[in-house]
């Protein structure tokens, strides 16, 4: 049993990492959005939520049986029936009052309880909600796992492999409620309301940094999608495996469109992805807006994408690109880094108002 929940925390941390990073970008941008920040507090609460997810799943439903093994469990339909349990255990055990501390029956309502109370934090914490809409969540958020259970995972086995049990459904709701209890002090209402989220916010640094991550992270993402599904073309529709053992160009593709994606925006913009997540704008400067966007493109994202056509062995200078875009970044005004140095523009909140230069008449 152990083992099993050492490996259902691995799974749930492993499933919850590549969610995290698949999502990452929208969080952020989301954030910005509806918050006009985003906080380092805030971000490690999101990743806990997202790998407790995970958790509900991989403890309630893993692992999963062997079709061929599988043995159909019962069900409980009577409520409070856990009182009964205890007291049949207990009895069974001969022990004292203090035996119920370490009493099976009682420590499987207790974690019943305590693995639904973080729900009702997160549901407090991360969405302002207070009791009746977290205890209500953790009813259907219950039920539908119990119902996953009773109906064998919706159909995948002939009968349910775990008992559908209504104290279960009644402690995991209670344990939301209780989970809500908890965020209280830390999470009310009054102390949760955001500031304006059309505020102009002062550009920081690791601000500028978190636009670089995210267009790097989005790049990535949307060109390996590209790449595995022209490869994935190649051998589920057209069944040719030696087109797929000689492919060297799906690569350059999912790159090259990603690249031409990037530069549509940034053309039509003057922001990146990156930019556009975090509510950066790069403006002003010299430079005309149809030279100057596609520089400030070549000074980040786009510059590190077209050395990735390098060959192998001048692989070196993408590495020296990224030294060099960090170092500016760290010792440029307002992190405007690269793309500000090689277009001439600055870098701004996007939210403030850009001064237009009226003309006036003459006399």
């Amino acid at each position: 049993m152990g083992d099993q929940q050492l490996m259902s925390g691995i799974i749930a941390i492993g499933l919850g990492l590549v969610t995290g990073v698949l999502l990452f970008v929208p969080f952020v941008a989301v954030s910005y959005r509806r918050r006009g920040s985003l906080t380092f507090g805030r971000g490690l609460l999101w990743a806990a939520a997202v790998v407790y997810f995970w958790a509900i799943w991989t403890y309630t439903l893993l692992p999963l049986p062997d079709p061929e093994t599988v043995r159909c469990a019962g069900v409980n339909l009577e409520p409070f029936h856990f009182i009964a349990d205890i007291r049949e255990s207990l009895a069974r055990s001969g022990a004292g009052p203090r035996a119920a501390l370490t009493d099976t029956a009682v420590l499987q309502v207790a974690f019943n309880v305590l693995l639904f109370a973080p729900l009702g934090f997160f549901v407090r914490a991360l969405g302002s909600r207070g009791f009746l809409i977290s205890t209500v969540t953790g009813l259907a958020v219950s039920a539908f796992v119990e119902f996953t259970q009773l109906t064998g995972v919706w159909g995948i086995y002939p009968c349910a492999y775990r008992v559908f049990d209504v104290d279960d459904l009644m402690a995991n709701t209670l344990g939301a409620l209780l989970g809500s209890f908890l965020a209280l002090p830390f999470f009310g209402r009054r102390r949760h309301v955001a500031p304006a989220a059309a505020v102009a916010r002062r550009v920081t640094k690791p601000r500028r940094f978190l636009a670089m991550l995210c267009d790097w992270l989005a790049f990535t993402l949307l060109s390996v999608a590209i790449t595995v599904g022209i490869r994935a073309f190649l051998l589920f529709v057209l069944n040719d495996r030696e087109a797929l053992n000689r492919d060297d160009y799906s690569a350059l593709v999912g790159t090259g469109v990603a690249f031409l994606l990037w530069l549509v925006v940034t053309l039509v913009s003057g922001r990146t992805v990156g930019d556009h997540a975090v509510q950066l704008q790069y403006d002003g400067g010299p430079l005309p807006r149809p030279l100057a966007r596609p520089l400030r493109l070549l000074g980040g994202i786009g510059g590190y994408a077209l050395l990735g056509f390098l060959p192998e062995e001048l692989g070196w200078v993408g590495s020296l690109f990224v030294l060099v875009s960090l170092g500016t970044l760290v010792f440029s005004a307002k992190g405007r880094g690269l793309p500000g140095l090689v277009s001439g523009q600055q870098v701004r909140d996007a939210r403030e108002t850009t001064p237009v230069q009226a003309s006036v008449p003459p006399g």
